[in-house]
């Protein structure tokens, strides 16, 4: 029987964001493709943790998913598929990172986003939720030559859920400032691969060399002209790697 692939969105978004391939995952997958809201977002608004942290809520999303199941995690999703691989590794064949990497923040010699961007992000979602939100959209969409139309079919599709819990917004900043899983990356019993775009503006270029290091058995492909979310700027490059990932 063939394992289930299960998708998790990212930071401010919902379930909906996989809609634009998830007719064409299903065909090119045998096995059931299902997408997942973490924990306060789109129909999870309302069953978030109480206090809202990567553990207890990466525990919530543990329990809705079938043993052995393939995690495509993107971007702040990727965290929560990396941390479940590796405190519930019977819940994970697989774990299939889309513009994700083991720790968001710059530090020393680790390229992440600058803690001045963070900071600037969580200052603008206390006061303009949707502004911020549209701002992050409009960075997803980079490097894509159809931007414009790509914000405003993912800006209709995310429409379609709840708006996401405000402490689930601060509480997803605070895990992509904060949760450093490098070293859980180095030692997770479960096979990681990687999907990236080169002129990722919040995954630098230069982390998937890192990670490389820490992991020996880390596979990835980079989409040259891709930024932050391949799999909508680049659909079909996107849909032909995962395809032999998968």
């Amino acid at each position: 029987m063939q394992k289930e692939l299960v998708l998790l969105h990212g930071w401010g978004m919902n379930q909906g964001v996989w809609q634009l391939i998830q007719p064409e995952l299903e065909n090119l997958y045998t096995g059931e493709v299902r997408s997942l809201d973490l924990p306060g977002f789109g129909n999870s608004a309302t069953t978030l943790p109480t206090p809202y942290n990567l553990h207890d809520a990466a525990m919530q999303l543990s329990q809705q998913l079938k043993p052995h199941s393939i995690l495509m995690g993107w971007s702040l999703g990727g965290l929560f598929a990396l941390y479940i691989a590796k405190h519930w590794p019977e819940k994970v064949s697989k774990v299939i990172l889309v513009a994700s990497i083991p720790y968001f923040a710059e530090q020393g010699e680790w390229p992440g986003i600058s803690e001045k961007v963070l900071t600037q992000f969580k200052d603008q979602l206390v006061n303009h939720r949707e502004k911020t939100i549209e701002r992050f959209l409009t960075i997803q969409a980079m490097g894509s030559e159809s931007a414009r139309d790509d914000i405003k079919q993912l800006k209709q599709l995310l429409n379609q859920y709840s708006a996401p819990n405000s402490e689930a917004l601060t509480a997803g900043l605070d895990i992509l400032q904060n949760d450093d899983l490098r070293d859980l990356f180095a030692t997770c019993p479960v096979k990681i691969m990687g999907v990236f775009g080169r002129l990722d503006a919040l995954v630098p270029y230069k982390a998937i060399a890192k990670m490389s290091v820490l992991n020996a058995e880390f596979e990835y492909q980079v989409i040259d002209k891709a930024s932050h979310a391949p799999f909508i700027s680049h659909k079909n490059e996107f849909l032909s790697i995962v395809k032999s990932m998968l």
